[in-house]
């Protein structure tokens, strides 16, 4: 099972050498993918229920910085050649389709095709609202808008006709390094987002998800693909348990789960923040790769070192 790590862009993680450090050193040390989150906006006190906490409260305070997530992976993308990146996950309906589309085949050309889209609908009323977006009806704008960014990332020019966008013989450049495609990731735990994944992305992102309710969200998932003429097999299946352990990986492996993905906090310090990536890959069980044991002084050398080290696509 590979393993990835969620770190980045909130609180010391938005911080460019914390990013630099925890990207530098989770390479080094193995991890498949970094992820990064999204909120454009938090309100102090809010009435919209956060869905992947018992109490309903998302644990990240309001004034935290939280960094834009493509611009945040664009910046690890320049200090590491190797590991995957994606978006863990970016509120779709929140935004114009046509620039993420040209947005995300940017950072995948940037990246040299190291990138995938995760994208979810969004809980918080009040950052709907703050956005001048109808909360109402996300879940079909979402579903609409990778269907008119596939377009875009496949024709040139493309066309698209459907009820929230619409466009005519244009041209959006560049375009995804995988023959017009980019890797989509659907998150969230409810039948609807399974549902969603199976019917429109490449795989499901299941967030702070109790290691008890993995099997049955997956059995959900594959249930909702066949009905639709799928493999669950043909989706990648990402989970960031609640209360994962190294002793879960077997059982979390024959569940069908593809990526478990570590969420953690790096701590302030660069150097720290480095060793902290090390001893999440010791206790996860990550071998490390060719430049493990100096993943420490990539991060003092910086970009020079660190970023251009031959290990292109082809090396992969």
């Amino acid at each position: 099972m590979r393993l990835g790590l969620h770190a980045l862009g909130i609180g010391d993680g938005a911080r460019p050498e914390v990013i630099r450090a925890v990207a530098v050193a989770a390479e080094a040390h193995g991890f498949a993918r970094l992820w990064c989150g999204e909120h454009v906006v938090l309100v102090d006190a809010p009435v919209s229920r956060y869905p992947y906490a018992d109490d309903g409260r998302i644990a990240v305070p309001a004034d935290a910085d939280w960094l834009d997530p493509l611009l945040a992976l664009s910046f690890a993308a320049a200090v590491t050649s190797r590991i995957e990146l994606a978006t863990g996950v970016l509120l779709l309906p929140e935004h114009n389709p046509v620039v993420v589309a040209k947005q995300a085949a940017t950072l995948d050309v940037l990246s040299a095709g190291r990138f995938s889209l995760g994208v979810g609908v969004g809980w918080s009323a009040e950052e709907f609202a703050a956005l001048g977006v109808p909360f109402a009806g996300r879940g079909r704008r979402a579903e609409e808008y990778l269907a008119a960014m596939r377009a875009l990332w496949s024709g040139d020019p493309a066309s698209f006709e459907g009820e929230f966008t619409r466009f005519d013989a244009i041209r959006v450049n560049p375009k995804p390094l995988r023959g017009g495609r980019l890797p989509v990731v659907v998150g969230g735990n409810s039948d609807a987002a399974l549902r969603r994944a199976a019917g429109h992305a490449d795989g499901w992102y299941g967030f702070n998800v109790p290691v008890a309710e993995v099997r049955s969200r997956v059995g959900v998932l594959a249930d909702a693909c066949a009905r639709r003429g799928r493999a669950v097999e043909e989706l990648t299946i990402a989970v960031a348990p609640s209360d994962g352990a190294p002793e879960h990986l077997p059982g979390l492996a024959a569940a069908g789960v593809t990526e478990l993905v570590v969420v953690g906090a790096p701590p302030p310090d660069p150097g720290a923040a480095a060793a902290w990536v090390a001893d999440l890959a010791r206790t996860w069980g990550l071998a490390g790769q060719d430049r493990a044991g100096t993943a420490a002084d990539q991060v003092r050398e910086g970009p020079s070192r660190a970023g251009l080290r031959g290990h292109g696509p082809a090396a992969r």
